[in-house]
């Protein structure tokens, strides 16, 4: 069974409501731990300013060097007991890049199997509002870079699919406005 990548919402849950941990909260089913549970982020900014002062340049992507994979990946992690998705992504991107961040648009969750066992990691689009990169055990390096340049350092290909849904995501709001 290969890596899969499917929207969020379609994806067979491997969690259910808790309404003792708050809205949002998964809870593993079965015996504990059966699925990794995990969170993570596309985050970006804006591309620079082209010289005529309009936007027109491609957004920039953060990607992480995780040194202990030797692989470029983008920030996530497991979620601790009765934490929430996105307390998840949030704490998960504070740790791995030194940025605080406001979450977007829900991209699609990834299945795929990690040391024998399944594995569901949800993603968001997501803008830094504050905070600084500085190299720690998890991550010993950060790169902002433009989405072809980004697709073509991810060391996994389910992570390509997620810059596709963030300039997706992108490109409908440029749509609506």
């Amino acid at each position: 069974m290969g890596d899969r990548l499917t929207p969020a919402r379609s994806a067979a849950p491997s969690y259910r409501y808790d309404p003792r941990a708050g809205a949002g909260t998964p809870r593993r089913r079965g015996p504990a731990g059966s699925t990794i549970l995990a969170a993570g982020a596309v985050l970006w900014v804006p591309g620079p300013v082209a010289k005529d002062g309009r936007r027109r340049k491609k957004p920039r992507i953060a990607l992480v060097h995780r040194p202990k994979y030797d692989d470029w990946s983008l920030p996530k992690g497991k979620l601790e007991p009765g934490e929430g998705w996105r307390a998840a992504v949030l704490r998960e991107v504070r740790e791995e890049t030194g940025y605080d961040c406001a979450l977007g648009a829900e991209l699609p969750a990834q299945h795929y199997r990690a040391s024998g066992r399944p594995k569901e990691v949800r993603y968001w689009a997501a803008v830094p509002t504050g905070g600084v990169f500085a190299p720690n055990r998890e991550v010993d390096r950060l790169e902002w870079l433009p989405p072809r340049k980004a697709r073509e350092r991810l060391t996994h290909a389910r992570d390509r699919a997620l810059v596709d849904a963030l300039l997706e995501c992108l490109g409908k709001a440029v749509r609506r406005l």
